[in-house]
């Protein structure tokens, strides 16, 4: 009699135990994040800082609707099938009410093309190939990060003024560089007929034989230079290009060379007087930018990068989605993001109903060295609102739904 007992009392603690589990289940909400921490650690450590840190706040300041918010991250090794894998894994076993991340823009479009065919949610943060919310746009997938198109008007507005008429390009030879290359070209040929395009150096990414990429620059004998290459490949074409003198007397345009990720490891060598995009942390004085740069520096004694920024809105984002839409619905996490405003240390953002794109803008200026180190000078924020295409424009670039 006492062992039937006993087997009761056991069944009702397994019972009260499974319970327990389901509330808890039931008092979070849960994201995917994927990234590619272990191949680009430059970018997506500070990445990860800076999403952590929202986290933080978010739940510092009540969670989603009174719940946890919890970030549940894969790396995806810069493979984008294992970003795919990592994403099913998310979403069938660990019930994920949405996906967020990516760095690499052919790994951006594997992810986007998932959640397309699951009906999943996905805000992409980094990947900035402008097919993600245009030519391979769909339903599902909204992104965070200006996009190339978007940054090359940027640079193009200043590129146009050089007198510049002879052009070479050098970017790395997958998604990301060749749409970087494609819009630059289409805009700047626009405003500037006469530009002549006179070499293009197709690098492998992460892979870049900077000599022989130099010397063919160097043949071409152009008057100004576009780069898009960025981390490592970055150093070494800036090493190789100073050795062989490709840009002295030279105009040099450069995505991204701005962000400290990339200008930091050039210390001395950093070259001067390039047009750049990038994040001068420390000389913005908005009252936002200094809320976050200050609790930043407070979690990690350290300084911020772009990509703090980034993964810091990106979970932002998602929260004021979740918090909007008061469901885990994909349709409904839809219709609250599609318009939505909400502030950023860069100012007030919009994530634009037409094409899904954020409308958070990017830092414009010009590289220098102060106390041995390359920082940008110059520098002007441009909103992402300002440089985007109309919806006209977009209609025809984005597949009808």
């Amino acid at each position: 009699m006492q062992r039937g007992i006993s087997y009761v009392g056991a069944g009702l603690a397994v019972l009260l135990s499974g319970m327990a589990h389901s509330a808890m289940a039931q008092s979070e909400v849960k994201i995917g994040e994927i990234n590619s921490y272990s191949l680009l650690p430059a970018f997506t450590e500070p990445y990860r800082k800076g999403w952590q840190l929202a986290v933080e706040e978010i739940n510092a300041a009540g969670g989603i609707d009174g719940k946890k918010l919890v970030v549940i991250s894969k790396d995806d090794g810069g493979k984008p099938a294992d970003a795919q894998t990592a994403a099913n894994e998310l979403v069938s076993s660990e019930k994920v009410v949405m996906l967020t991340g990516t760095f690499l823009s052919n790994i951006g479009l594997a992810v986007s093309d998932f959640a397309n065919q699951k009906k999943v949610f996905f805000l992409a943060a980094e990947p900035l190939t402008d097919a993600i919310t245009w030519a391979k746009g769909n339903r599902y997938t909204f992104r965070l990060r200006p996009s190339n198109y978007t940054q090359a008007a940027m640079l193009v507005e200043e590129a146009a003024k050089l007198p510049a008429k002879r052009w070479a390009t050098i970017a790395p030879n997958y998604e990301y560089g060749q749409s970087a290359v494609a819009v630059f070209k289409k805009l700047m040929s626009e405003k500037r007929p006469d530009v002549q395009w006179v070499e293009e150096q197709w690098p492998p990414q992460g892979k870049i034989d900077a000599g022989p990429v130099v010397q063919a620059v160097a043949a071409a004998n152009p008057e100004a230079i576009l780069n898009v290459t960025f981390g490592a490949d970055l150093v070494k074409f800036v090493r190789e290009g100073n050795t062989r003198g490709l840009f002295k007397d030279r105009a040099v345009v450069s995505f991204l060379t701005g962000e400290p990720e990339y200008l930091d490891p050039l210390k001395e060598e950093t070259p001067e007087g390039w047009i750049v995009t990038g994040y001068p942390w420390y000389s913005i004085k908005t009252p936002e930018h200094d809320a976050f740069a200050k609790a930043y520096q407070a979690k990690y004694s350290d300084y911020p990068r772009l990509g703090s920024i980034v993964g810091y809105q990106t979970i932002k984002s998602a929260a004021a989605i979740l918090a909007k839409a008061r469901s885990d619905d994909p349709e409904k996490l839809i219709v609250a993001a599609e318009g939505l405003s909400l502030s950023s240390p860069f100012g007030e953002i919009t994530f634009r109903k037409i094409d899904h794109q954020s409308t958070l803008g990017a830092f414009v200026g010009k590289t220098a060295m102060k106390d041995g180190k390359g920082v940008m000078v110059d520098s002007v924020y441009r909103k992402g609102s300002d440089y985007l295409p109309s919806d006209g424009e977009v209609a025809k670039l984005r597949p009808k739904e």
